[in-house]
């Protein structure tokens, strides 16, 4: 994987036409697509630019930096290099474009630069147009799919060596070092984006023992300590690592902008009898989920179902989390972001549809460590089809 890839001008085509229908229903004369994610997605490049995105009509990128790499990486037809924002008003105007609404992704742009565009857009009203960008994302294409299977490729390549790294008296960090060394030289962008604002990410989580039970501000069901209260306070810390107990090593592997997301467990010796018993139950779970994924099954059902398992099992409060901290969902989507649809949460009524690709997480924590598993799934139309495929039993060293 020493390639450059380059996302194929058909796929672009394809995602404008559809975002185009929705500019249609919703009445907008255009979009201006800002955001990395969104951008990359539509056009192909994230370089510093402004995707002009009518509602019908070819698109036009306009470029800030650097516009070389732009029109290399981007299969748009119009490339423009533009140094001043104030001047795509009347560039748009003078290519025929009347723009009287335009959508704008105000889930993410700051209220101070929202002013700005105002300024500059100011016989324009904007409309909010991030939620409809997150459910055109939310169907994966077969190209898609194939980028995702991929990076859960990579995944379980590195949690197979594993158990050549895990010693006595390693600290996390040290074994966090080694796995994310693994991605980064198969492919990692190093990256791992996320939506939901303030909560940042880096690659994943490692944790031994009672430090799964730390917990922490990240909206997951296992925190870590960290190495510091600042900047991403979770995950890997500087505890050693010692003989039996739990090692949970949980990473998202982000090969060509697509995000696997997975979970596996290992020791040095063995674990509990407690342990063990709610690892066979988080796998128990995630079976019967499967098995009841289909599309037209709505989020919130799948949530509710892993509920009543985990209280059947006598672990309920352990799922997800300990006491307070735990986090009220099962499973979410994964793509160019980490956190994208479907979200698996009570009060989520979206049915789920061919092509949605998603983590599934069922894990329990205990004051001796954190245990469970994940893996990334794409959904076809007749059940989901799992992409990770490392070995899920606890892996004994």
């Amino acid at each position: 994987m020493t390639d450059m890839l380059y996302t194929p001008k058909s796929e672009i085509d394809a995602r404008i036409a559809t975002f185009q229908q929705t500019l249609e229903q919703l009445g907008l004369d255009g979009a201006l697509i800002i955001h990395h994610t969104n951008l990359f997605y539509l056009s192909g490049t994230s370089q510093s630019s402004h995707l002009f995105i009518p509602r019908a009509g070819q698109p036009v990128l306009m470029v800030r930096k650097s516009f070389e790499r732009a029109c290399t990486e981007s299969p748009i037809d119009t490339i423009l290099e533009v140094k001043s924002l104030k001047a795509i008003p009347d560039l748009l105007k003078d290519r025929g474009f009347a723009i009287e609404t335009l959508g704008l992704e105000l889930d993410v742009i700051p209220y101070n630069t929202w002013q700005f565009y105002a300024k500059v857009f100011n016989d324009t009203t904007f409309s909010d147009i991030s939620d409809v960008l997150r459910r055109l994302r939310t169907i994966k294409s077969a190209y898609e799919i194939d980028l995702l299977h991929r990076a859960c490729g990579v995944l379980d390549q590195v949690f197979a060596e594993v158990p050549s790294w895990l010693r006595e008296g390693m600290t996390e960090i040290e074994l966090a070092s080694l796995f994310e060394a693994g991605m980064r030289k198969r492919g990692y962008g190093g990256c791992s984006k996320m939506r939901a604002f303030n909560q940042d990410f880096f690659m994943g989580n490692v944790t031994s023992g009672s430090s799964g039970a730390a917990p922490t501000y990240f909206d997951g069901p296992v925190g870590g300590c960290g190495l510091t209260p600042a900047n991403n306070p979770h995950g890997a810390g500087w505890k050693t690592i010692g003989k039996n107990e739990v090692v949970y090593i949980d990473y998202t592997c982000v090969i060509n902008g697509y995000t696997a997301d997975g979970a596996r467990m290992f020791v040095l010796g063995d674990v509990s009898a407690r342990l063990r018993q709610a690892h066979a139950a988080a796998l128990a779970i995630q079976a019967e989920l499967v098995g009841m994924l289909k599309p037209g099954v709505l989020c919130e059902t799948v949530y509710a179902k892993s509920v009543e398992l985990a209280e059947q099992m006598g672990l309920a409060d352990h799922f997800m989390g300990m006491g307070n901290d735990r986090v009220r969902f099962i499973g979410h989507g994964v793509g160019l972001e980490l956190d994208e649809y479907p979200i698996f949460a009570t009060g989520v009524k979206m049915p789920l549809a061919a092509g949605m690709t998603f983590a599934l997480e069922p894990k329990f924590v205990f004051p001796e460590g954190a245990i469970g598993t994940e893996n990334t799934f794409v959904l076809q139309a007749d059940g989901p089809q799992v992409l990770t495929h490392a070995p899920e039993e606890i892996v004994r060293v």
